[in-house]
């Protein structure tokens, strides 16, 4: 299916197309493989972790600081 076949179709049939995409993904045994990098951001977190650095949020203060 073509971009200009989806963007032919009203709202409500782009939205059933989505449904049946998300259900087909859902129920796909195999999970996408992880790029390298999200390896790597683990590591330094948990360098952090273990060095003491890291700092620690509630999920209230994680909010508030989005918020800011």
């Amino acid at each position: 299916m073509t971009t200009a076949e989806i963007k032919s179709m009203d709202q409500a049939e782009r939205l059933r197309l989505m449904e049946e995409l998300w259900d087909a993904i859902c129920h796909d045994v195999a999970e996408p493989p992880s790029p390298a990098w999200h390896s790597e951001i683990l590591a330094e977190r948990r360098k952090k972790i273990e060095s003491g650095e890291a700092e620690f949020l509630t999920i209230d203060e994680a909010w508030n600081s989005l918020r800011k």
